[in-house]
């Protein structure tokens, strides 16, 4: 496990509810109601959250990755994350990551050495680790 020296930000949530409720930051930046995923109901779900939080945060390890191998990323990068919620064989449930990555005017190899280097930076990359299947696209 991985242990923190030194906080730089904690964020405060409140959510009540459940999947058919709603969240709230202690900022009030974010204010959220929850529906089940599929359900066709006014909200968001967990699953949505987790990958806009994981490309975030990823944009950013790229960002640090790239800066002692002297490569830039893209002002236009973008990340599209595909988060599965599926059932397993013990009757329990499980999520697994896709992030298509795409960095545009980089070649190939710059491209895999950003990735390969946000992905062991990335806190989200270290939390899903040996836990939920991530796997990338790299365009």
């Amino acid at each position: 496990m991985r242990t923190i020296e030194k906080i730089v930000y904690t964020a405060h949530t409140h959510t009540a509810g459940g999947r058919e409720g709603w969240g709230k930051s202690s900022d009030d930046q974010l204010d959220v109601k929850l529906s089940p995923p599929g359900s066709n109901k006014p909200g968001t779900n967990p699953e949505q959250l987790f990958g806009i939080g994981y490309s975030a945060c990823f944009m950013g390890a790229m960002r640090r990755a790239g800066t002692p191998l002297g490569i830039r990323v893209p002002d236009d990068v973008s990340i599209d994350a595909d988060v599965s919620l599926g059932t397993t064989a013990d009757q329990g449930f499980a999520l697994a990551v896709k992030l298509t990555v795409s960095l545009p005017g980089l070649d190939a190899t710059q491209k895999q050495q950003l990735v390969d280097g946000a992905h062991q930076l990335c806190p989200y990359s270290h939390a899903t680790r040996g836990n939920i299947d991530v796997r990338f696209e790299i365009l």
